[in-house]
């Protein structure tokens, strides 16, 4: 929902997710539920949120700042509490989403016409995986081999992409820096529909 990205929707998500993150951090599946009609929770599904939310906060009635500060303290919590868990969930979901982009790529080599529609997704998994590295580094843990297959996966995104205006709801562009999240300023082109792919 990146496209049209309300507070209140990222409110309940996250507030969801963090009700649910005990028993999941726990749990040996990496995607859990946080209940009906909400998206799969994963820590790095919280933290996406949670960087948005913090943002955003000037934008808050008082009372979704109360509400933020809860969901703060809910994860703040289960980080603390169940930090060996929590850990092992972060470094096998970023690795899990970086290699879950590579048939992406294949499918960008194989049928570009069908690369360009197909990027969203690909930009939104890249963005979770960056904020679970921004965790990871915060926690001192190790990153050496998640960051080169984060520059594997870059250099792939490279290629592919060409520059355009920052591709989720505009509310959210302060969120992101350019410099920081290049990928949200660019995507593959829509090949010409006349031309025969290579």
């Amino acid at each position: 929902m990146e496209l049209t990205y309300t507070i209140e929707r990222d409110l309940k998500e996250a507030a969801a997710m963090a009700e649910a993150l005990v028993p999941y951090v726990y749990e040996n599946e990496l995607y859990g539920k946080a209940g009906s009609n909400m998206p799969s929770l994963t820590v790095g599904a919280l933290l996406l949120r949670l960087r948005r939310l913090r943002a955003l906060q000037e934008s808050m009635t008082t009372q979704q700042r109360g509400e933020l500060e809860q969901i703060e303290a809910s994860h703040q919590a289960v980080r603390k509490e169940w930090r060996q868990h929590y850990e092992k969930k972060l470094a096998w979901e970023a690795e899990s989403r970086l290699k879950a982009m590579d048939p992406y790529f294949q499918e960008c080599r194989e049928m570009p016409q069908l690369c360009a529609n197909a990027y969203l997704p690909e930009a939104l998994r890249r963005t979770i995986v960056n904020e679970i590295m921004l965790e990871m580094d915060a926690l001192s843990m190790p990153l050496n081999h998640l960051e080169r297959l984060a520059q594997t996966t870059d250099s792939h995104l490279h290629n592919i992409n060409q520059p355009c205006d920052f591709i989720w709801d505009t509310v959210l562009q302060p969120v992101y820096p350019q410099e920081t999240y290049w990928w949200l300023y660019q995507r593959p082109p829509q090949p010409d529909s006349d031309t025969p792919a290579n």
